[in-house]
């Protein structure tokens, strides 16, 4: 968890107004999250910090590759992503209720670690179905793969057809 420590901003020392900020996420960060959808990645994060009176607005853009695994040929690609996302913390001594999207920051917080914001933003950019463009042209689909995939699909459509007691049960409709 040492290594999530690089992505902490510290505000107390920030005049009000916009500041940049610059991250690159790469293996290491998603090796620090046991269970994580993303092992591989290369992506750089822009966060531009906006210091209000009451308030952080955080801008975040997310650009770059991860590692993905084709649904469709098994395949490893890169999968580029673009993300942005905007992220507020609020500074109050109170509970702002059951509003979870809202950072609450109290007087004793010097920092705010964006890790979790992080890792959270490109595990939710991710495809739910990943496949590579192109199917058979890109230089990391499979081709044999698809080529068997395409063999059995062929077989199990022409078993389909010629199975005769399929053809009896449908005259019962």
């Amino acid at each position: 968890m040492k290594s999530l420590r690089n992505y902490s901003i510290p505000f107390t020392g920030l005049k009000l107004g916009k500041h940049q900020f610059e991250f690159i996420v790469t293996d290491a960060f998603f090796d620090e999250f046991e269970y994580s959808l993303v092992k591989k990645a290369n992506l750089k994060c822009q966060v531009e910090l906006e210091r209000q009176e009451t308030m952080l607005i955080l801008n975040f853009q997310i650009d770059g590759t991860i590692d993905a695994n084709c649904d469709r040929c098994l395949a490893q690609y890169p999968q580029q992503v673009d993300i942005r996302e905007q992220q507020v913390a609020k500074f109050s001594e109170e509970p702002l209720g059951e509003d979870e999207e809202i950072i609450i920051l109290t007087k004793n917080d010097h920092e705010i670690n964006i890790a979790g914001l992080i890792y959270e933003y490109i595990n939710v950019a991710m495809p739910f179905i990943t496949v590579c463009n192109d199917e058979g042209n890109t230089p990391y689909c499979d081709k044999e793969m698809l080529d068997s995939l395409n063999k059995l699909t062929a077989n199990t459509e022409q078993n389909e057809k010629t199975d005769p007691r399929w053809d009896a049960l449908k005259k019962f409709k």
